[in-house]
């Protein structure tokens, strides 16, 4: 493996451990010991939870190759699993206001676990219904568990500013110190034990287990509205006219497609951009190094929460600059180097450019998860949070699905080009919010159903 790689994993631990090490009294937060029983509490669950996500990541598609199946299969697999995620979303996430939110984490454990079981069966129809469930598991994990947070968080009257601790730390180890162990321990499954490419979906499955026993012994039921009336069209109905009677809420759900909309086209891009002429790529460790620098973010995030200035609103704003000045690279080194016509060989000077900008994005994305988790939890309401946190998904979904379909029609350049003009409105949509966000918050849940019955005098 080239020196290069190495130096720049390398450069990003000690900065990330320079950062964790010198914090001070100004960066940290000052909690009561319940609190922090909590937290912990929490973070092994999350980890838990995201251990199971991430161990089936890298070896999705090279199992279904090793199946026999080609390409265009390959996509419709993974478009099913989107378009679950969008079709079946709201649904489970107006489940998860009504019926509970501790019984939708656990439904997420028994749908992933099932997603993973289906992974021993070639049949292409057994597969499909596995991406089917793992759709509808991605969509619970990406709402239920933080719903239940910030109901139990206010339940147990903890401080807000508590809150922000938590997200910071969940998405550090997690979304980073988790996704790392994650693919060195996929790793050492599949090829120095040679289990096989089923082996990490295994494994997976045991760690769910593990988490949602815990679960079961240890987390408190809440809920959104517990409404006996209410069906689930009434639930829609009401999170929608949330949306679009709050500004501040419309917003958070715009950017929040963007970027995330963003950040799963770069996750398709990012291999043949970095190895055009099919340079050899070391990919389990370049992802190793992207996790990392989202380590840097997440830890960056953790400081700029902790203090009162500057607040998320405004230096979100800044963040959202510069992940779209990061994706302008491919376009910028395709203009400014010559590319290479040999095929094959270590990576060019142009990718190591722009693995550059890919880490600068990458640490974007480690500030982006802590600190929209902290402004979801400002200005959605209670009643509906999961709800509401899946319908910002269906945008999301459907701009995926459409990607995904039409990779190959469009030229790289066009569809990074694409990316950091999403990234830039998302920047002005930021400021906006940042405009907006002193005025008062919208009137109650109740006083917004469409369905609830007058007040009398």
């Amino acid at each position: 493996m080239e020196l290069f790689y190495f130096m720049v994993f390398g450069a990003l631990s000690a900065v990330v451990a320079a950062l964790e090490l010198s914090k001070n009294s100004k960066d940290r937060i000052n909690t009561s010991p319940a609190f922090n029983s909590f937290k912990n509490n929490y973070l092994v669950v999350y980890s838990l939870m995201m251990a199971g996500d991430w161990l089936q990541g890298p070896y999705v598609y090279y199992l279904y190759s090793t199946y026999g199946f080609g390409k265009g299969d390959i996509g419709q697999l993974f478009i099913a699993g989107f378009g679950s995620s969008m079709l079946f979303g709201t649904i489970v996430g107006s489940l998860a206001d009504k019926q509970g939110r501790k019984r939708a984490c656990i439904t997420y454990c028994i749908t992933y676990i099932l997603s993973c079981i289906t992974k021993h069966s070639p049949e292409y129809r057994i597969l499909m219904i596995g991406r089917v469930l793992g759709g509808i598991a991605t969509s619970l994990l990406f709402s239920a568990f933080e719903s239940w947070l910030v109901a139990e968080h206010n339940k147990r009257g903890f401080e807000q500013q508590w809150l922000s601790l938590t997200f910071s730390k969940a998405i550090f180890i997690g979304n980073g110190l988790i996704a790392i162990l994650s693919g060195l321990f996929g790793n050492l499954l599949v090829d120095s034990l040679s289990l096989g490419p089923v082996a990490p979906f295994d494994a997976a499955a045991c760690f769910l287990a593990i988490g949602m026993a815990i679960i079961f012994s240890s987390w408190t039921e809440n809920f959104g509205d517990p409404s006996e009336n209410k069906d689930l069209l009434t639930q829609f109905r009401g999170a929608a006219i949330a949306i679009a009677s709050d500004e501040k809420i419309a917003l958070l759900g715009a950017i929040q497609s963007l970027f995330e909309g963003s950040m799963y086209t770069f996750v398709f891009l990012w291999t043949p951009a970095l190895s055009p002429n099919d340079e050899e790529i070391p990919h389990g460790f370049i992802f190793a190094t992207f996790m990392l620098a989202s380590m840097l973010g997440s830890s960056l995030a953790s400081r700029l929460m902790a203090r009162s200035a500057p607040r998320v609103e405004s230096y979100m704003q800044i963040v959202f600059v510069i992940s779209s000045a990061s994706l302008l690279l491919p376009i910028i080194t395709n203009f400014l180097v010559a590319p290479s016509k040999v095929k094959g060989g270590s990576i060019s000077f142009a990718g190591c450019l722009q693995l550059l900008g890919f880490c600068t994005f990458e640490a974007c994305v480690g500030i982006f998860w802590p600190s929209i988790m902290k402004m979801r939890s400002q200005y959605i309401p209670e009643e509906a949070r999961s709800t509401i946190m899946n319908f910002f998904r269906i945008p999301l979904n459907i701009f995926v699905c459409i990607v995904l379909y039409n990779v190959d029609a469009f030229p790289i350049t066009i569809m990074f080009g694409m990316c950091s003009i999403f990234l830039f409105v998302a920047s002005i949509l930021q400021r906006r919010l940042m405009a907006i966000s002193d005025k008062p918050k919208m009137e109650s849940w109740t006083a917004m159903d469409p369905e609830a019955e007058p007040l009398n005098d």
